[in-house]
């Protein structure tokens, strides 16, 4: 499970992500959209993929141009953003099945400009669903896992390898 991070961690994962030559399965960075039905289905997508890959968690990066990715800075602010009445996280939370673990960070990178990264925790057993319908990173595209048979049986694969514990 993924563990708080300290100001210089953050700054040393933005600038490690930054450095990627694309986004990827496990990264999208966005300018400042806030959509929150989006935001739920890159949550599953993007722990459906890290899972598939190796990788412990993935990332929704807002501030950052998704073709160069030059820090930009983003007006989007998860800690006030609300959604039908409810908070955008419980929102989300409630949203997704099984519960994973995800987390907003929101701070400023070194010249000030202010960036969020959420950080997702990869599914352990199960794919993990928004709303009722599981999603997976397809390169740099969000798309729906049933339309993905391969991939699914893949997925279910990793699961029956993961180890007890780590689950």
């Amino acid at each position: 499970m993924p563990v708080d991070q300290t100001p210089e961690q953050l700054a040393a994962l933005l600038r490690e992500l930054c450095r990627l030559p694309n986004e990827t399965e496990w990264v999208e960075f966005k300018h400042d959209n806030g959509d929150a039905p989006m935001i739920g289905e890159y949550i599953s997508a993007i722990a459906n993929s890290a899972a598939l890959i190796g990788k412990q968690s993935g990332y929704v990066v807002w501030g950052v141009e998704d073709g160069n990715h030059e820090v930009i800075g983003s007006a989007f602010k998860p800690s006030v953003a609300r959604h039908k009445q409810q908070e955008l996280e419980s929102w989300l939370l409630q949203k997704t099945v099984p519960k994973i673990h995800f987390k907003f960070y929101e701070f400023s990178n070194e010249v000030g400009l202010p960036v969020v990264v959420l950080e997702i925790q990869a599914a352990t057993h199960t794919p993990v669903q928004f709303d009722g319908t599981e999603y997976i990173r397809v390169g740099s595209y969000k798309k729906k896992l049933r339309e993905f048979a391969e991939k699914e049986r893949d997925l279910w694969r990793v699961f029956d390898k993961t180890p007890f514990e780590r689950q």
